[in-house]
């Protein structure tokens, strides 16, 4: 799905009426009546407290219409007009009208005081600013806003938590609501899934308010929502007359003393997602422990006990993913520059391998084009430097993947993959998987779709979606605290079958 701009968000709006011959006031119903049937679907003519705060822009014209359709079933509302500037769009104004014909009077806020009370039992409709916001609110308008998340009522946002920009971080994190709940119009906005912003967006959900779904279509956008109808044209089946060397021939490259576990996690989580045979490149000390804890894999050692000194694969592999627990030893960082020159092939860098690299910046050149590498933001933030905001920190990560022609998975709640300028959303996962080995899984999974030949940004992609939903199914069964990065492996096969299972038929609500 995609995630548009506020500026392609408006060309879409603009293409709609002029395909539709429609007038915008006209657009704004649309919208609002799908708000009013969200919220009437779950009242049903409860009779609690709706306090509504609208702008005066369209978004609080689409506050107003809703408004004046919770007013027409029977519900206990009080409109709050915030009159921020003597500026007001014309449907505004309209449904301003429309609201008083039908002897709806708003009260209007001017400044900060004698704000209105709000109960915690009460419901808030936040229609005060929409992706139109394109300055710093006024102070007054900002305190009335701390003023309402200080009420600790449930809060329903327009389209957008007010005073939160869509294509920015915010001016004064004090002046944004932070929401209940999200009604977006149409389509994601990428505020929704980064850490600086999407704590104001408690949960959020799409309403269809039919936008031109050809523009839609050939529209190009910076970022892409990333789910189950993205995914399932990615997979690659397996035939039925194939062999192990169909699928490819991983070499997972890691460990050190005390941290053979690591490989173990990506030599199990390599086969799980389907790799032929995966070879582990580990020191002596890893040899009996991975012969026993993974059979299935074949290893490889160098003639250190403790490190990995030198990296000699007598094949050409299919795939390798380096990093996962190898320390940063002088000699061990001989070893992967050596290795570096030498390796013409995409890999997956990760761990340790990345935090070299960012210690030793001239090698940075040697990674073979295409490589994924899978930084946390950490680690992210040796390669690229310091940021001030997550906005600074995409660009600046993108510009780092064109620089070099990589694959950067930046991880976090929802993952990001970036390639070719262009940004991809996981959508899968949960807090249970911050949990030591997690990572690890993460590159093994990666590294065994590259080797089954998936293209190293879809096998990035598919990797993350697919290590979160393993992570989802394990969580279901154990809780957040409990999942450990072995379940996520454990759950892989789990997750491959979800990919294809039927979603079981909508219950449909009675109407009354």
């Amino acid at each position: 799905m995609k995630i548009f701009s506020s500026h392609q968000i408006y060309q879409a709006d603009k293409s709609t009426i002029q395909k539709e011959q429609i007038t915008s006031d006209a657009l704004m119903e649309r919208a609002a009546t799908q708000l009013f049937e969200w919220m009437h679907a779950r009242l049903r003519g409860t009779q609690v407290n709706i306090k509504l705060f609208c702008g005066i822009g369209n978004n609080g014209g689409d506050g107003l219409v809703l408004a004046r359709k919770l007013h027409e079933h029977g519900y206990s509302i009080h409109v709050f007009v915030v009159n921020y500037s003597d500026k007001r769009s014309e449907d505004f104004l309209l449904n301003l009208e429309r609201l008083k014909d039908g002897k709806v009077w708003p009260d209007f806020i001017n400044n900060d005081s004698g704000l209105p009370n709000i109960s915690e039992s009460d419901i808030v409709v936040d229609a005060i600013f929409g992706i139109g916001l394109n300055r710093v609110p006024d102070d007054w308008v900002g305190n009335l806003i701390a003023h309402i998340n200080a009420s600790n009522a449930f809060t329903l946002s327009v389209d957008v938590p007010s005073g939160l920009p869509v294509d920015r971080s915010p001016w004064e994190p004090s002046y944004v609501i932070r929401s209940s709940y999200v009604l977006s119009f149409q389509l994601p906005k990428l505020i929704f899934f980064l850490p600086e912003t999407g704590a104001y967006a408690n949960q959020w959900e799409l309403l269809d308010i039919g936008l031109d779904a050809e523009f839609i279509a050939k529209t190009e956008t910076d970022f892409e929502l990333i789910g189950r109808p993205e995914i399932l044209p990615k997979y690659r089946p397996r035939s039925k007359f194939s062999h192990k060397g169909t699928y490819g021939h991983a070499v997972i490259i890691g460990g050190s003393y005390g941290k053979i576990g690591a490989v173990q996690l990506a030599c199990n989580a390599c086969l799980s997602v389907g790799c032929g045979l995966v070879t582990a490149v580990v020191p002596k000390c890893g040899y009996h422990s991975l012969q026993t804890a993974v059979p299935e894999a074949m290893v490889l050692t160098g003639s250190r006990d403790k490190i990995i000194s030198r990296i000699e694969i007598p094949f050409s592999p299919t795939a390798v993913g380096i990093g996962v627990g190898m320390g940063k030893d002088e000699d061990t960082v001989q070893a992967l520059a050596v290795y570096l020159k030498g390796s013409g092939a995409p890999m997956v860098i990760d761990a340790d391998a990345l935090n070299i690299l960012s210690e030793n910046r001239d090698l940075l050149k040697d990674i073979p084009e295409m490589s994924i590498l899978t930084p946390h933001p950490k680690e992210l933030e040796r390669l690229i430097g310091p940021w001030t905001s997550d906005f600074e920190m995409l660009d600046k990560a993108k510009s780092f993947a064109d620089r070099y022609n990589l694959v950067v998975v930046i991880k976090g709640a929802h993952t990001i993959t970036l390639y070719n300028g262009k940004g991809y959303v996981n959508t899968t996962g949960n807090p249970g998987m911050a949990t030591a080995g997690s990572g690890d899984v993460l590159t093994g999974m990666v590294a065994g779709l590259l080797a089954q030949g998936y293209p190293p940004a879809e096998a990035a992609i598919f990797g993350v979606y697919l290590h979160g939903l393993a992570g989802d199914i394990g969580a279901s069964k154990n809780g957040y605290e409990a999942l450990k990065a072995s379940i996520i492996v454990d759950n892989i096969g789990s997750a491959y079958s979800e990919l294809f299972r039927k979603p079981e038929a909508e219950q449909k609500e009675n109407p009354r």
